[in-house]
């Protein structure tokens, strides 16, 4: 099985990156090899933030390994799934060279992260069925191949379109792939899908990345904690590349609360709320007379094509309720996307698309 490291920069292979004060293991009382100040800030009334944070709190490494069942080898934690989408690109794509496949519509940080260094993006669109958007992996593996695309990024459950990718699928298309590119799978979304995580394939398939996130179920997403899981020789390369102190202490600390029993216990029940008035609002907007289609989710939020998107958009606009505008997305001109809200968030949304004229 070929190591996912071939696959980084040849330049950075060997690159040990930037070695903190924090990156060093010593014991000590007096702390005087970072330069900080020896005196609290007056609006830090704790003295928390005076010294600079541990890169990869080994607490929070444990907690979020536990919760996405993995080692905490294998994972590594940064500012949201934002910057393990940066750090992949930069790790692997030469800057002005080289190319990531993505699967339009889809979430554009990947095609950002990619214009941003310089390196082409391939679009393999996905196909719109009478059951949904499907993804065509035999034309990703293809693209990806002629392209010699390092990366290719997919998203499951998608954003937008709430669909879920099947395990077989993505893990043929890992083999096919097999030292030519890491297959990245962004799970942001998967809290609220059934099936497994691509997590458990990580053993049978060295060039799988997923990315997950506390920012949806877990309700942090002011926290910015996400992570890139993958094996333990990617994940060095990539802590080799991110900034020296990634992750502000304050949010550590809260996302350790979070992941303590009673928190995640609140989390689940929280799930499960959010799924039952998923299928309340997708039977509620599916019976509006505005709207041609509303598409199953397996994600906290629905795809919804209008007969006049611009007027559903300003009927909830003029209820005070904001939802994302999806026209400039590739085949989506007719779609919004709307979050799945609090049950009276919700009865608002209904009643605007009903035409009853309920306002804020």
């Amino acid at each position: 099985m070929t190591s996912p490291v071939d696959l980084v920069r040849a330049d950075l292979r060997d690159f040990r990156g930037y070695r903190s004060a924090r990156s060093e293991t010593l014991v000590g009382d007096v702390w005087l090899n970072a330069n900080e100040s020896p005196f609290a800030n007056a609006g830090d009334a704790d003295e928390l933030l005076r010294r600079y944070p541990d890169p990869q709190p080994d607490a929070l490494r444990v907690a979020l390994a536990e919760l996405f069942g993995c080692a905490p080898g294998n994972l590594l934690a940064g500012r949201g799934s934002d910057e393990g989408i940066d750090l992949l690109v930069r790790a692997l794509c030469t800057p002005g060279d080289g190319a990531i496949v993505v699967t339009p519509p889809t979430f554009g940080m990947y095609a950002v992260s990619a214009r941003l260094h310089g390196t082409r993006v391939v679009g393999v669109p996905l196909q719109d069925t009478p059951d949904g958007f499907r993804c065509l992996f035999d034309a990703i593996a293809t693209a990806a191949i002629d392209a010699g695309a390092r990366l290719v990024f997919l998203c499951s459950p998608g954003n937008p379109t709430g669909a879920v990718l099947p395990l077989g699928d993505i893990c043929a298309l890992a083999s096919r792939l097999e030292g030519r590119a890491v297959v990245v799978v962004d799970e942001a979304y998967q809290d609220y899908a059934a099936g497994d995580s691509v997590i458990t394939r990580l053993a049978d398939h060295a060039n799988l990345a997923v990315l997950r996130t506390l920012s949806k179920a877990h309700a942090l997403a002011g926290a910015r904690i996400g992570v890139v899981i993958a094996r333990p020789e990617l994940i060095d390369a990539l802590r080799r590349c991110q900034a020296p102190y990634p992750l502000p202490q304050a949010s550590v600390a809260q996302a350790l609360q979070a992941l303590a029993a009673p928190a995640l216990a609140r989390t689940r029940a929280n799930v499960q709320r959010v799924l039952d008035e998923r299928e309340r609002v997708f039977r509620g907007v599916g019976a509006a007379r505005g709207v041609r289609r509303v598409y199953r989710s397996d994600a906290n939020f629905l795809l919804v094509r209008f007969h006049d998107a611009q007027q559903a958009f300003n009927d909830l606009l003029a209820a005070g309720v904001v939802v994302r505008d999806m026209r400039a997305m590739p085949g989506l001109g007719d779609a919004l996307r709307i979050t799945i809200g609090s049950a009276g968030e919700n009865d608002r949304v209904l009643a605007v698309l009903a035409g009853q004229g309920v306002t804020a």
